[in-house]
This record gives structure tokens, sequence and C-alpha cells, in this order.
């Protein structure tokens, strides 16, 4: 009885190593495809990194715009660190992630990502990213306001506010730039705000910029009616 014992137990353990050796060879083969797509747009000039121009080359293949929305989603779902470049590591741990080794692939995920960041706390961290994404000198904190303003119009879209708080910025002298506390608290601001501001409390701790907004949108609405 433990010959016939031990015998079953060695060919148990046949299988499970072989699987676990053709496992590892599956996710080699994933990462040379992953390793040559990403090939095709590297950088000639810096090592492991997409950069401009490749990512120019990788959104006309594609079919979109440098500046659409879906080529943000991907620097996200990339995290990327710099503006306008894709790392090796970068690539590898977000095309994996998204199960992406082809160009033919990368084209049929990105509408999932769009549908990903209905989620509110995926949006949250879209949002919070997309602020950061471009911080691109080092210790920057904030982002002048052509650049906030058209970050804003991108991701926030027809969300409430957002169009009259673009027309306040370009409008008022006194803030040259936003921080991250003021582009947080915005989202904030368009989710719990209706749209004739009847629940706006300076109480709760809103930036001063919102304030102000506030107090300009009040007085061009009574100038409007």
């Amino acid at each position: 009885m433990r010959r016939s014992s031990t015998r079953r137990t060695g060919v148990l353990l046949q299988p499970a190593s072989g699987v676990a050796a053709a496992g590892n060879k599956a996710a080699l083969r994933e990462q040379e495809k992953i390793d040559t797509f990403f090939n095709q747009y590297a950088d000639k000039t810096e090592d492991n990194c997409i950069g401009p121009d490749g990512i120019e080359a990788l959104c006309e293949d594609l079919g979109v715009s440098p500046t659409d929305i879906k080529v943000l989603l991907l620097a996200w779902k990339l995290q990327a660190a710099r503006q306008g470049y894709f790392s090796l590591e970068e690539w590898r741990k977000g095309l994996k992630a998204m199960r992406v080794d082809s160009l033919d692939k990368l084209k049929k995920a990105l509408p999932a990502l769009q549908q990903e960041v209905v989620s509110p706390y995926s949006f949250k961290d879209f949002y919070t990213f997309s602020f950061k994404y471009c911080l691109t000198e080092p210790r920057q904190k904030t982002l002048d306001l052509e650049t906030a303003c058209q970050m804003l119009d991108l991701v926030l879209g027809s969300r409430p506010h957002v169009g009259s708080f673009l027309h306040f910025l370009q409008e008022q002298s006194e803030y040259k730039a936003m921080n991250l506390d003021q582009w947080s608290a915005f989202l904030r601001f368009c989710d719990e705000i209706k749209s004739d501001l009847s629940n706006y409390d300076e109480s709760q701790a809103w930036p001063l910029l919102l304030d102000n907004y506030v107090e300009w949108a009040k007085k061009r609405m009574q100038t409007l009616s």
C-alpha cells in the first residue's frame, strides 16, 4: 500500500511541474510579443523608451489623434511617469494587465478603458493622474491656466459647471495657475453642487478659487436672467 501511494504521488507531481513550465513559456512568449510591439515605436536615441515621435506614430496606426482622451487613458493605464514618453517597463506592465500584445488588440482594448473610468473610483484616479501627468518640470506643483483649461475640457467634458468654470478662469486675472487641491476640489464640486449653485456652502472649506468662481457665476446668472 505504501509503495502504491508513493507512486501515485509521483505521477501527480509531473503534470503540475509540466503545467508550470508551460506557463513560464507562455509568459515569455507574451513578453516577447509585447517587446516586439514596443520596438516598432521605440525611440532610436533613448534606450527602452517610446518618445513623442513614437507615440505620434502609434496614434496614427491606432487611428486616433494624439490629443484624443483615449491616448491619455492609455498613459493612465501604463502609469506613465513622463508626459509624451512610455518606458519599456511601463509598456510591459500596462499591456500585460490589458492582455494586449499587438496593435489590433490595443485598438480593441481602448474602448474598454473608457468603460473602466465610468466607475467613480477609477475616474477619480484617472482625473488625479491627468493633473500629475502634465507636471513636466522637477518640483512643479501647479499647472498654468492654459494647460489646466485644456485638460479640464478634455477630461471632464460636458459635466455640470465645466463650461462656466473655464469661462471664469479665462476671464479672471487673479489666478495664473492651478494646484492639485483646486483641481481635486473641482471634481467634487461638479459631482455635488447643483447647477443653480443653491447648495454651495463656503463654510465647507472649498478652495478660495471656487468661492470666487461661485461669486462670479451668481452675478453672471443675475445679469443673464
